[in-house]
């Protein structure tokens, strides 16, 4: 068995130095050796998207990345989003819209979304979708999940209020297709 690793990163902003053993993920060593539960061990192969994390400001399933990789990086978790005990725009935004269901898929979805929101502070709902695509919700939220997010972008300083347009007319994401899902 090998030696554990000195790792030196910041998680939520605050500096650690653990020793992970060499074939441990970033999940388990934020579940389990920092107590971080709130990013879910689901798939661990990288499908569900429950253990989304920010590494370096990208988003990242930390089941598939390991610990050792990750001596200097900034690690970002779901607790990393509220700020002096305050929800963030972003989770009020899930609240209110009872995006919050089961809670499992949660952590992912609003850690995806945010690392949306900070490339694109005012995404269409198309850009929403895409962005979320590899978070799973098991409940099937989705449709509070993007309201959600709509919602948060609309609240964030400088969005001036309200999402952007798409240049080509309406977003035809957000309509029914009655050939899909007849109405």
């Amino acid at each position: 068995m090998s030696e554990p690793i000195a790792v030196e990163m910041a998680v939520n902003g605050r500096a650690r130095a653990i020793r992970v053993a060499a074939h441990h993920t970033l999940l388990d060593v934020l579940r389990d050796d920092l107590g971080l539960t709130g990013t879910k061990e689901c798939c661990l192969v990288g499908e569900c998207g429950a253990c989304t994390v920010l590494v370096d400001g990208r988003s990242v399933d930390s089941c598939l990345v390991l610990a050792a990789e990750m001596d200097g990086a900034s690690i970002t978790t779901v607790e990393g989003l509220a700020r002096e005990g305050e929800l963030s725009p972003l989770q009020q935004a899930f609240l209110d819209t009872g995006a919050a269901q089961c809670g499992f898929c949660i952590p992912g979805q609003l850690v995806a979304a945010h690392a949306l929101l900070q490339a694109t502070p005012r995404p269409l709902r198309a850009e929403v979708e895409e962005g979320l695509a590899g978070n799973l919700c098991r409940c099937a939220g989705y449709e509070q999940i993007i309201e959600a997010v709509l919602l948060a972008a609309r609240a964030e300083p400088g969005s001036a209020g309200r999402p952007r347009q798409a240049p080509d007319g309406p977003d035809v994401a957000a309509m029914p297709d009655a050939k899909v899902a007849p109405q």
